[in-house]
């Protein structure tokens, strides 16, 4: 059951066997184990108006097309476990995701690949040629002795494809010169020698053909899980009962208000626009690689579900802009400098400290998960943890599974 606000009637809050705060892809993938597998009573808290954190998706009123709110998320795996528990939930269409790219006004496919380098370079390159071009200009820094991003993308693919492609999209990316970035942002940059332009190599791919938002309405679907939405977890955690199990999903920071410092996030801002025309750039993603453009990417959501045939007046896009996160931002993506890695550690410190209480999900954990990945983490913290504690009766400490 889903309601909008905690009220009066529900402020029986001892009534409760476990506590998610959080209602993305982990906290709803515990809360669907607790209830279904342990008949277990659930109560999701979750701060946003909507379920399904930052995968949510919605019908747009004005083309009736479904868009991704927080940029389009693209479903891919290779356990069979994973996808099988999400396709209980709705059937996954055999969308794959292609992305390209514009620079100086040209359109590339991405990710870098053999049609990329023909076209980049004006010459048809077998493989074995197209490699032994690429050997050669990466010669010019080894992997080992990259001390910025820069650096390490150069000595992954050479200079010139990192100055058309990757040097002013990083830059937009992340607000900062890329031979300011740690190395370890980038630690594989593909490069394909065959004309594959899928953007997944995974053996499962696809979009739930009745959308997102239907996947976690009926995650949540379940007599034994509550879901209170426009409701901040530290507002209610005095009424819940002293020894109820806790698993958090929100920012480890924020848990221990920030006592040690605040943790960086990058966030995304989009911009809206309905344009009447029935198709405007003829695929769901396009990055802009050149600096001087702001935006990082468009999207356009109707490429997503060709099978549904959506009219052909109008379409939706998102321009996308990044940025770094305040406290009041949706994070995305976790910075990760040097200063950001000691400091979640000593949070994690203090978790291990809490009892009763486990960290996960993206912001818990201070990662950057994939759906699956979430789904796959929650799996573990379930088996490795909250089952044992429910059956064997196993104590809760340690901070959860990270």
């Amino acid at each position: 059951m889903v309601k909008n606000t905690l009220e009066d009637e529900d402020m029986t809050l001892l009534s409760y066997n476990l506590v998610v705060a959080g209602a993305g892809f982990f906290g709803l993938t515990i809360a669907h184990q607790a209830a279904t597998r342990l008949g277990l009573k659930v109560l999701v808290i979750e701060r946003r108006g909507h379920i399904g954190g930052n995968a949510h998706s919605v019908i747009d009123p004005a083309t009736g097309i479904e868009a991704h709110v927080y940029g389009s998320h693209l479903f891919h795996c290779n356990s069979e476990e994973i996808w099988r528990y999400l396709n209980g939930f709705t059937p996954f269409t055999d969308y794959r995701h292609h992305v390209l790219t514009t620079h100086q006004g040209k359109v590339y496919s991405m990710p870098i690949n053999l049609g990329t380098i023909n076209s980049f370079f004006g010459k048809e390159f077998s493989s074995e040629e197209a490699q032994a071009l690429i050997a050669s200009q990466r010669g010019e820094i080894t992997v080992d002795a990259a001390h910025n991003l820069e650096e390490k993308a150069i000595a992954l693919i050479g200079r010139p494809l990192y100055e058309a492609f990757i040097r002013g999209y990083t830059a937009k990316q992340w607000q900062t010169d890329p031979r300011e970035l740690p190395a370890d942002i980038i630690t594989r940059l593909p490069v394909r020698f065959t004309h594959n332009t899928r953007y997944f190599d995974d053996r499962f791919e696809g979009l739930p053909s009745e959308g997102y938002y239907t996947i976690f309405k009926r995650m949540a679907d379940h007599p034994n899980i509550h879901v209170m939405l426009n409701t901040d977890f530290f507002e209610v955690r005095p009424q819940l009962h002293a020894g109820v199990p806790i698993v958090y999903t929100g920012p480890i920071d924020r848990y221990f208000d920030y006592r040690l410092g605040a943790l960086a996030w990058r966030t995304l801002d989009f911009e809206r626009e309905i344009v009447p025309t029935g198709d405007f750039q003829g695929t769901s993603v396009m990055n802009y690689a050149d600096e001087e453009i702001p935006y990082t990417r468009i999207h356009e959501f109707r490429h997503l579900h060709p099978e549904r045939n959506y009219q052909r007046e109008k379409t939706i896009i998102f321009r996308e802009y990044s940025r770094f996160a305040g406290k009041e931002d949706e994070p995305y993506y976790p910075v990760n400098t040097n200063r950001d890695k000691d400091l979640f550690e000593a949070y994690r410190k203090l978790a291990q400290r809490e009892k009763n209480v486990l960290f996960g999900g993206r912001l818990g954990t201070y990662r950057y998960f994939d759906m699956h990945q979430a789904i796959g983490a929650a799996f573990k913290l379930f088996e490795n943890r909250l089952a044992p504690h429910f059956t064997q009766k196993q104590p809760l400490d340690n901070g959860g599974d990270f």
